[in-house]
């Protein structure tokens, strides 16, 4: 069925109950698993003109944000280790989570993604919008969707 799983995280409670569910499913399936994080820039407004943050803050809070996008793949890296299933990590910058997604599974040559959803549901989703939601209506690979 599926050879090879992207399975992206945030980093959160929920999308850990996600990756463990992946990586079991990975395992059963036979198939291989990318673990990808979207690494997202700085908001411009806390270095940009007139503000008064400077470069070394600025260096402290993209070196902090790659670091715990890193430490978030290798979270399922070592579950896959751990369940003998082979595992590739990919941190990549984008400004669009839910395109980074999809645009990764399809370049590693993915046939499913993986991932969690959070929930929200009503005005909480039209505000803080859905990336899994994105995901869903934007991929022409396969998506699950753990809850």
């Amino acid at each position: 069925m599926f050879k090879h799983i992207l399975i992206p995280t945030d980093g959160s409670e929920v999308a850990a109950k996600a990756v463990k569910a992946g990586v079991a499913f990975a395992r059963e399936t036979g198939a291989r698993i990318t673990a990808f994080y979207a690494l997202e820039p700085l908001p411009s407004h806390i270095y940009g003109e007139g503000y008064i943050a400077d470069r070394k803050l600025v260096a402290e809070f993209e070196t902090r944000a790659r670091a715990y996008a890193e430490a978030a793949v290798e979270t399922i890296g070592a579950a896959a280790r751990k369940a003998g299933v082979p595992f590739q990590g990919v941190v990549e910058r984008s400004v669009v989570p839910y395109r980074a997604i999809i645009e990764t599974a399809k370049k590693k040559k993915c046939d499913a993604i993986f991932m969690a959803s959070h929930g929200h549901r009503g005005i909480a989703r039209l505000v803080i919008g859905s990336v899994t939601h994105k995901v869903l209506s934007h991929s022409d690979i396969p998506v699950l969707v753990f809850r």
